[in-house]
């Protein structure tokens, strides 16, 4: 009985211990992969506080004009380096002091992201109580029909929106950008999804004591949504902050042109400046998302239970 005792507990140590290495091993990979996503970002913030001698001391020429007009690459140039000799705030004094371009940029961006997330929030929030509320035949066809529009990448609507567009006569305005994306099915689809969870026990029970529609939306749906609209919230303005084909094709006048477009423009002479406005151009989105990341976080493993 002991020699079998011991077996077992033999048995059970290794059990653990392997379990353990396993779970070291897996969080050894995860921090690898993490590194490898925080690289570039932790890349570009250090290079941005380095001076522009040191900079063109480290990459060169990284871009060079070949016989044939392109660009050619020059490798042997490159000296990637993450820590400053000297810190210096020369690059950040040039696009927040000297340049306007870069903040004009800035906020063209905020004005084209910002209404977006908030009016693309409303319009879903009241489509997807809708489809929650009232279902039949005719409703789940135009659901499925936004489910088919979701499936789209922008590329494939970009030219009915052009023409749409230029019909309105809303072509070089914020119009052009403003609307397909206030509009655009991607929050209404979550949004129905993660109404349609919602306990109907709860919404009867509303019913019974007197409430109406619009009660049963502001203080049942709404409150019990707000980690799904969050979630959509942030994923919404970080696919409409990183847009770059919409203004291209629907904003001629480059003084309309978002961040996003001007940052793929610096020129081969402002390695320094392209590494400062692409600091700031994240500044925005890290904030977004560590404000919003218990919600998102929530909104995603959300399993239909209610908090009381």
């Amino acid at each position: 009985m002991k020699v079998r005792r011991d077996i077992r507990e033999k048995k059970l140590h290794n059990k653990k211990r392997n379990k353990k290495l396993r779970l070291h091993l897996l969080t050894g990979l995860l921090i690898l992969i993490a590194a490898i996503f925080i690289i570039p970002i932790v890349f570009t913030i250090c290079n941005s506080f380095m001076a522009e001698s040191e900079i063109s001391a480290n990459y060169g020429t990284v871009f060079e004009t070949s016989e044939t007009g392109g660009k050619k690459y020059i490798s042997e140039t490159v000296n990637l380096k993450f820590i400053p000799d000297m810190v210096s705030f020369q690059q950040y004094a040039q696009v927040l002091f000297k340049s306007p371009d870069y903040l004009l940029k800035f906020w063209n961006s905020m004005i084209l992201v910002v209404p977006i997330v908030i009016f693309q929030m409303a319009v879903a929030l009241l489509a997807a109580y809708g489809f929650t509320r009232y279902r039949g035949r005719i409703r789940e066809m135009i659901f499925f029909a936004y489910v088919i529009l979701m499936l789209m990448p922008y590329q494939v609507t970009l030219v009915p929106n052009y023409l749409v567009s230029e019909w309105l006569g809303i072509i070089d305005t914020n119009w052009a950008i403003w609307l397909p994306g206030i509009f655009s099915p991607f929050a209404v689809f979550l949004l129905t999804k993660f109404m349609r969870r919602i306990p109907m026990s709860m919404i009867e029970a509303a019913k019974i004591d007197g409430a109406g529609e619009w009660q049963i939306f502001r203080h049942i749906c709404i409150p019990l949504c707000k980690g799904a609209m969050t979630s959509v919230a942030i994923l919404i303005f970080i696919d409409y902050w990183n847009m770059v084909e919409q203004p291209l094709i629907l904003l001629s006048d480059s003084d309309m042109h978002p961040l996003s477009v001007f940052l793929s423009k610096i020129n081969q002479g402002e390695i320094g400046l392209a590494f400062a406005v692409a600091t700031v151009y994240m500044i925005p989105s890290l904030l977004v998302f560590l404000y919003g990341e218990e919600y998102l976080v929530e909104g995603i493993t959300y399993q239909g239970g209610i908090k009381g």
